[in-house]
């Protein structure tokens, strides 16, 4: 591993202290000086390379990463809390203070209560401790030390913010004491790090505080508990999920999209959770996905199987369809985006744009392949990323530092087809004129952003955006496979796919309900929510609401915007090419239920930092938390029940036991429902194992029948994350279809003389056998694949002879063993010449030769 660090940015000292608290001596650190101004850019410091190639940005992650990397006990849900906690709400408005502080402006007051409301939480949380989380210095101890030390050390700071706070001195006098963190100051900052910390707080954008949410409800009085337990029930259905929905402006309304899909590659389940709790909770809701098929993506897929764009997206969009009907995911429409309603209204947009004079047209030089006798868009040239090095990097994004690219600027660029070099041509195009909305985009992010639930990732990544300055973006190409342009004298193009595609979500509802505008041009009465990963974040937070925002008719721009971090599959990465990690097409051929997948999906979702997938993970999730938890609690009281009463449901008299576990209940109820109202979905899942792990210490430390009631509450709680587990603990208790909905206390829907049905586990066990062929099947083709780079299935079409779109043969040469000894040598060769500095010119020709061989073998497999 090597730590990245920049002595003059202030971001480095959390990675450095957890690298001398554990004492790492296997870690390189390597300085590496840059701008600050350009500190939110992924590619800077700090940065963390892993053995695997991969990178870590963020510097609460490279602390906690290599914390537990160094004690597994450190891998803990309350340690991620607190990492989450001091990311959004403290190092926030401490960095607001410090910034008023550097600049001689007044601080305030909703910013100091708010940095107040922080320093009392920690004081009251070590207030009979030595650390914050745990018995030993965690990585939450680490960050918050970080943030904190500006104000207890300049004796300016201290007197004004921190001169009450015992508890917090104490504690942080009691770490600063220690050599790990004494040194770490001294060796890499000089003793400078305040003038480090000033620098870096003056030269970035004011810091974006983060949304008040609703204080967790406090446990009820048993007695309270009881009288609401004990009153008549409120009668509530569930909106039905197989009806066309109307607006109705006297409900709560909120759209809910996850990102379209690409039509390549077989989807995992997404962000399913939050919808189907709105439903639940009998909220207007209207939940839409579908594929996304225009754009360069198609076309180089279609050319791989030999099948036309039109075929290619047939195929994939049925194959979606499946996957998401296998998982149980119930959108109101699966639709997709080669409509005539996608073309109908993308046009409209594009009109009023051109009507209101945001766009404008230049002429751009592009890579023209002169083999292929055609331009080459995006995705069919690749090349060495100018800002990274990387040399894999596509012709709008390299994957490896995250940046937006255009083609042009690629260098040693390549066609994907051929692999010839291509040639620079002009061609004149159509661009959106962001600088001239960037006024407007401003002061609606800051408004949205604070107002709405958008993630810490999401609001830094517009932001960095929006203080670099945003420049005219390119909304056509040439190409035959999208929606056209209407416009004289570029009717021979189409709409770059970042333009067009999220105009989907418009045309897919338009596809559902000809009342879409209800929907999509209402923002007073709807709500937006959107799901994604990060590096979708720039598209849906900034260039798409650009258009709305220049097209000027009244658009529902997004409200919440909801982006995760990455997953990753076991110790490495997932990679469809190389046939590692298991996809959705996949997932339901392994014998595994849906609703396992569903759960363990989300109870490791990546919320605040990159997460794995891991099989003995999945094993042990599923036979102690659903099996011997969950299942367990329910299984226990229905058997009784049936066995011991017939299934009747006695008179009961309830004690003190009853009622304080009752206030428990709903305590937690009140929890899963705060955190599902801010859409954290992972955090919402506990709250449900927390009430049945609380029910089976009762079970063990009373008398069975105390239990007999069978709590029918925590069974919906479970439907948005396993809806087919929920229709059968409803079906056991043969419960009333008023269950269905959400409700804020725990209501007794099944009186005396109720008769359940038949009771049936729930779970089965996953034994480590099966886990151990599923691991070993889906480990990928290679055993070596930690370090062979993955190549991305569109290269395999680089081996083929091209012609008119058709793939006439394959080009094999050697045999797979015989390419895999030449590989090796040909490796030898480039880490010979690097190592001797050799002559650049010759190093390109060598790794060109290398590149060559290991594409033959993924052509031929």
């Amino acid at each position: 591993m090597q730590l990245i660090i920049d002595p003059d940015n202030y971001l480095s000292l959390k990675p450095l202290l957890a690298l001398r608290v554990l004492n790492l001596c296997d870690v390189q650190i390597t300085k590496r000086k840059t701008d600050v101004d350009d500190y939110l850019i992924f590619t800077n410091p700090p940065l963390l390379e892993l053995d695997d190639e991969s990178v870590l940005f963020s510097p609460n992650v490279i602390a906690s990463y290599l914390m537990v990397k160094k004690n597994e006990n450190l891998d803990d849900m309350k340690l991620d809390g607190w990492l989450e906690w001091e990311s959004s709400y403290l190092e926030p408005h401490s960095l607001k203070i410090l910034t008023h502080i550097y600049h001689s402006t007044k601080v305030d007051s909703t910013i100091l209560d708010g940095f107040s409301k922080c320093l009392q939480t920690l004081e009251e949380t070590i207030s009979t401790k030595n650390f914050i989380c745990l018995n030993e210095i965690t990585q939450a101890d680490i960050v918050i030390w970080s943030t904190i030390y500006p104000f207890l050390t300049d004796k300016k700071l201290s007197e004004l913010y921190l001169k009450s706070y015992d508890n917090i001195q104490r504690w942080f006098n009691g770490l600063w004491t220690l050599e790990s963190f004494k040194s770490t100051l001294e060796t890499h900052f000089k003793g400078k790090y305040m003038d480090v910390l000033k620098k870096s707080v003056c030269a970035m954008p004011l810091p974006l505080l983060p949304k008040d949410v609703a204080a967790k409800v406090s446990r009820e009085d048993s007695k309270t508990v009881t009288r609401q337990t004990s009153s008549e029930k409120r009668i509530s259905e569930a909106a039905e999920e197989d009806h066309e929905l109307t607006f109705s402006p006297q409900e709560v309304s909120a759209v809910y999209e996850s990102w379209l899909h690409g039509r390549q590659n077989a989807p995992p389940p997404r962000e399913i959770i939050h919808p189907i709790y709105c439903r639940l909770r009998n909220y207007n809701t209207l939940y839409i996905c579908g594929t996304d098929e225009y754009g360069t993506a198609t076309e180089t897929k279609a050319i791989e199987e030999g099948l036309t764009p039109k075929e290619i997206c047939d195929k994939y969009h049925k194959l979606h369809s499946e996957i998401y009907e296998w998982f149980e995911i119930s959108f109101d429409y699966f639709g997709r985006t080669t409509t005539q309603q996608q073309t109908q209204i993308s046009q409209e947009i594009f009109w009023r744009l051109h009507r209101n004079g945001h766009l404008i047209e230049d002429s751009t030089n592009q890579l023209l392949c002169e083999k292929c006798c055609r331009f080459l868009a995006d995705r069919f040239v690749e090349g060495t990323c100018p800002l990274c090095g990387y040399e894999d990097a596509r012709g709008d994004q390299c994957d490896a530092c995250g940046k937006l690219i255009n083609a042009i600027e690629l260098k040693s660029p390549r066609c994907k087809l051929c692999l010839t070099q291509p040639v620079v041509k002009s061609s004149n195009h159509l661009f959106i004129n962001l600088p001239q909305l960037e006024d407007k985009l401003q002061k609606w992010f800051e408004k949205a952003s604070e107002a709405g639930i958008w993630t810490t990732n999401a609001k830094m990544i517009v932001n960095s955006w929006l203080k670099e300055g945003l420049k005219p973006r390119c909304i056509t190409r040439d190409l035959k496979w999208g929606t056209p342009v209407p416009l004289e004298g570029f009717t021979d193009k189409v709409f770059y796919v970042w333009f067009d595609a999220p105009i989907g979500y418009f045309s897919i509802t338009a596809n559902y309900t000809s009342e879409w505008e209800k929907w999509w041009k209402n923002p007073k009465q709807v709500q937006l929510y959107q799901f994604m990963a990060k590096d979708n974040v720039p598209f849906h937070g900034l260039i798409f609401p650009s258009t709305e925002i220049g097209a000027d008719d009244n658009y529902t721009i997004v409200n919440h915007l909801i982006a995760t971090e990455y997953l990753n599959y076991e110790d490495g990465k997932f990679s469809k090419s190389r046939g590692v990690g298991v996809f959705g097409d996949q997932a339901k051929d392994v014998g595994i239920p849906a609703d396992i997948w569903r759960f363990y999906l989300l109870y490791t979702r990546p919320e605040t930092q990159d997460s794995a997938f891991c099989w003995s993970d999945l094993m042990l999730k599923n036979n102690s938390e659903l099996l011997n938890n969950l299942g367990n609690f329910i299984n226990r009281c229905l058997t009784f029940l049936s066995n011991n009463f017939d299934g009747v449901i006695p008179e009961m008299n309830l004690n003190e036991d009853d009622k304080l576990f009752l206030a428990f209940t709903t305590h937690q109820l009140n929890g899963y429902l705060d955190a599902l109202e801010r859409a954290r979905l992972r955090e919402a899942v506990r709250n449900i194992l927390n009430i049945s792990r609380r029910g089976n210490q009762l079970i063990q430390n009373n008398k069975p029948w105390v239990l007999i009631k069978g709590d029918a509450d925590d069974k919906f709680a479970g439907r948005p994350y396993m809806p087919k587990m929920s229709r059968t603990i409803q079906e056991q208790l043969a419960a009333p279809v008023e269950c269905n909905v959400l409700l804020t206390s725990i209501v007794c829907y099944l009186p005396a003389g109720h008769k359940i049905g038949k009771p049936v586990p729930l779970f089965q066990k996953l034994e480590i056998q099966r886990i151990e062929e599923l691991k070993k099947q889906f480990a990928g083709k290679s055993a070596s694949r930690e370090t062979t780079p993955p190549v991305p299935p569109e290269r395999k079409i680089a081996n083929s002879i091209i012609q008119d779109g058709h793939i006439l043969n394959c080009v094999q040469k050697l045999s797979p063993d015989e390419l895999k000894e030449a590989i090796a040598s040909q490796g030898n060769i480039v880490r010979q010449l690097k190592a001797v500095k050799g002559d650049k010119k010759k190093i390109d020709e060598e790794v060109a030769k290398l590149l060559n061989l290991k594409r033959q073998l993924q052509v031929i497999g």
